[in-house]
């Protein structure tokens, strides 16, 4: 018998899918549960969202075979660690994208047409605040896509739909590829902040993204910007942002992640309606959490039956010879 260990709510979709499977159990967590230690010492695959993953968990269970992360951000698990172990760590791949994408768009709309504050009013019986005109439109506005993998090109593409002109910040891009798109390019977001009416982050979190977003670069936005994130808490000063925002310099931002998760009662963003916020689910519609929920089963059921492709290996190097490379 194989254990598998869910931490965190998935989709019934990959559930069932594992127990379907013959000589597999499973056991259901919380996320952050203390009671995981309890179980890492019979347990053969992980399945992950949130919960850190690090030396102390990977050492106490000695028959881990794969940590299968659900999504493809992987800031909370030890890579280098189950890479010494020998252990692979799979994400979900490119199933994710459009869900992002549709919710950075929702936040788009959201702050252009200004529907907290316009809604509030309404309620209160305030029709007149219609004859304000403060609404804007996304065509013909310029936003800034910082990170052009799945994601990013996802909202690109979406950004291009709605008549927006798209420029695409990422070093790693070729400018020619961009540029047969349609899209402006630069290497350094930097650059390009006083030229967007929209700034959308879609890149991984690291060392050199932590608070890539701060006072400095929100001054050097354009005077009503608007700032959307909907990757990883952490990347935006979130005190600077709720400075430049009291002051008027920036529009709005649309904010699906923070730093720390879940943020604190009382965050001083919360009280201003020129932000938009959600609680990191851009990913978790029913289409895609069923989509990464099976992802997740499809490698651990892979890893146990030694056919496990590298294609969504993050630490490819830990491929064996009785694995399809």
């Amino acid at each position: 018998m194989k254990n598998v260990l869910i931490l965190g709510k998935i989709h019934s979709g990959g559930v069932d899918l594992l127990r379907d499977a013959t000589g597999i159990a499973i056991t259901e967590l919380p996320d952050h549960s203390p009671d995981m230690k309890d179980h890492l010492g019979k347990t053969d695959a992980i399945i992950v969202r949130m919960t850190k993953i690090g030396t102390e968990e990977i050492a106490a269970a000695p028959g881990l075979k794969i940590v299968a992360r659900h999504g493809v951000g992987y800031d909370t698990v030890d890579v280098e660690a189950l890479t010494a172990a020998g252990i692979p760590l799979t994400i979900v791949g490119n199933v994710n994208a459009v869900a992002v994408a549709e919710h950075t768009l929702a936040l788009m709309l959201a702050l252009s047409k200004r529907l907290l504050r316009y809604d509030a009013a309404t309620r209160a019986g305030n029709f007149d605040i219609r004859n304000t005109f403060s609404l804007s439109e996304l065509y013909e506005k310029t936003v800034l896509v910082v990170g052009f993998g799945r994601i990013g090109q996802e909202t690109a593409r979406r950004c291009a739909a709605f008549g927006m002109k798209v420029i695409v910040a990422d070093p790693f891009v070729a400018e020619a590829d961009v540029a047969a798109l349609e899209y402006g390019h630069t290497g350094d977001f930097r650059k390009a902040l006083g030229k967007a009416d929209y700034v959308t982050l879609h890149v991984p979190k690291s060392p050199e993204t932590d608070n890539m977003i701060g006072a400095k670069e929100m001054a050097a936005m354009k005077q009503g910007a608007c700032l959307i994130n909907a990757s990883r808490g952490g990347m935006v000063d979130e005190q600077a942002l709720y400075d430049q925002l009291s002051s008027g310099h920036l529009g709005g931002a649309g904010l699906d992640v923070f730093e720390p998760e879940p943020p604190t009662a009382g965050h001083p963003l919360f009280a201003l309606d020129t932000v938009i916020i959600s609680p990191h689910c851009a990913a978790f519609t029913e289409e895609c959490a069923r989509r990464m929920a099976v992802s997740c089963a499809e490698s651990v059921l892979a890893v146990l039956s030694g056919t496990l492709k590298a294609d969504l290996v993050v630490n490819s190097s830990v491929m064996t010879n009785n694995q399809t490379a």
